[in-house]
């Protein structure tokens, strides 16, 4: 069985949303959350949620809450590797990591990544769409924790882009029809479209 944990990233400050956990915020009448959940379940061995402050506000997912080891938002490479240090006591050797407003991800997400990044020998896979990379959708081997640990706490290295720039990376793209899989709720006009996406998809 594939030992992937996915950790879904939702620890953004949602400033374009008025603030709090967008990840809440209902489309189809179930958190954009539970849109997550139920994309990614199918593919990783175990998920778990990160996030700071209260856990007991995403205690109705059922998942475990990670929180940031770094002090102060340190963005989502802090996640990334809160997942790492789970996923190390797990003894999984890859996290896949996604964002929490993210609720159309693809089903063959991780098996493209996976492949992607075997085929060309690369140690990060990364997601992309309409000619745009998605560095918080990736695949990441555990084996880089302490080195992302370093480079958030000794370099204050907060970008993602940068962090996986350090390594051989493989981008993989998927297609955009009929929608963007990664089309993400960042404002409040964002949900119209993705509530209407989401009444036309089959319930997972």
């Amino acid at each position: 069985m594939n030992d992937c944990i996915g950790v879904i990233l939702a620890g953004g400050l949602a400033r374009r949303m008025g603030g709090g956990d967008k990840p809440l915020v209902e489309i189809a009448g179930r958190p954009i959350l539970q849109h997550v959940v139920d994309r990614l379940k199918p593919q990783c061995a175990r998920l778990a949620i990160n996030a700071n402050g209260d856990p007991a506000r995403f205690s109705a997912f059922g998942l475990p809450v990670i929180c940031d080891s770094v002090e102060g938002f340190a963005g989502p490479l802090a996640g990334v590797l809160a997942g790492m240090d789970y996923g190390a006591g797990k003894g999984a050797a890859h996290v896949l990591s996604a964002p929490g407003d993210t609720p159309f991800l693809p089903a063959d997400l991780l098996s493209r990544l996976q492949a992607a990044r075997t085929r060309a020998g690369a140690a990060i896979a990364v997601a992309a769409s309409n000619g745009r990379t998605h560095h918080a959708v990736a695949l990441w081997p555990v084996a880089l924790r302490e080195d992302l640990r370093r480079a958030l706490v000794a370099e204050d290295e907060r970008r993602v882009s940068a962090f996986i720039g350090r390594y051989a990376n493989v981008v993989v793209d998927w297609p955009i029809e009929p929608y963007d899989p990664f089309f993400n709720v960042n404002r409040p006009e964002d949900l119209a479209r993705a509530d209407a996406i989401a009444k036309e998809e089959p319930r997972s």
